[in-house]
């Protein structure tokens, strides 16, 4: 995506935020609008999506106390509600006492539990590795996004494995894919051996290298799950 047009579209998008606020809500945003955020919206979102709609920055919302709270991004779009946390090490971890801790940790369940999940991302990461992001976010956005073309059954069912083998955090083995999909375990294996042969998983041999037992994730899959 251009640079140039973002740097438009960044302008407008801000002064239109700006224009339908008042009091504090606008002064949330002249004041908690920096640096980091404006990194985030040109590292992470504009090269993801090209477009700022339906992303609101220091967006207001109430915790579990009823307090007023400003997330440093949320996106609305139909029933869909994604909140976007940039957190440094100093502000988030080194300078953080328990109390603080305490109410942030509060803060996200109570949001998840309204409907409001958290992704958090490190400024660190947002700086010097961008591209780590645009990974993540897109896995995340993925789940919230129709497929603007048709898709198979079969390209269906080879991400949902893959997700799983993501969220096992060991290999997967065939009576893994039994059990989470419902199939039996000559098509489990035949599934694998797909995954296998496109790369995304390798085979871990048991013995003399006879038998495969299970299969591997390939670290780079995550580009494959957008």
């Amino acid at each position: 995506m251009s640079m140039v047009n973002f740097e438009a579209a960044h302008a407008a998008w801000l002064d239109e935020h700006l224009a339908r606020r008042t009091g504090e809500r606008r002064g949330r945003l002249e004041r908690g609008y920096q640096h980091a955020e404006r990194l985030f919206v040109k590292q992470i979102w504009w090269p993801l999506v090209g477009s700022l709609n339906n992303l609101h920055p220091e967006y207001e919302v109430t915790d579990w106390r009823g307090r007023s709270y400003f997330a440093d991004f949320v996106w609305l779009i139909g029933w869909v509600k994604l909140v976007f946390e940039i957190k440094g090490y100093a502000a988030h971890v080194r300078d953080m006492d328990r109390y603080k801790y305490c109410n942030e940790l509060n803060r996200e369940t109570f949001l998840f539990s309204m409907g409001l999940p958290v992704i958090s991302f490190a400024y660190d990461d947002i700086e010097q590795r961008p591209d780590t992001c645009i990974a993540l976010l897109r896995m995340v956005m993925a789940r919230y996004q129709p497929h603007q073309a048709p898709v198979s059954r079969a390209l269906l069912s080879e991400k949902e494995l893959l997700r799983l083998a993501i969220q096992l955090a060991r290999p997967i083995r065939p009576v893994d894919v039994v059990h989470h999909l419902q199939v039996d375990s000559k098509t489990a294996v035949v599934m694998l051996r797909k995954l296998c042969d496109k790369g995304w998983l390798t085979p871990a041999f048991r013995g003399r290298g006879e038998r495969i037992v299970c299969y591997e994730l390939v670290r780079h899959v995550i580009a494959y799950l957008d």
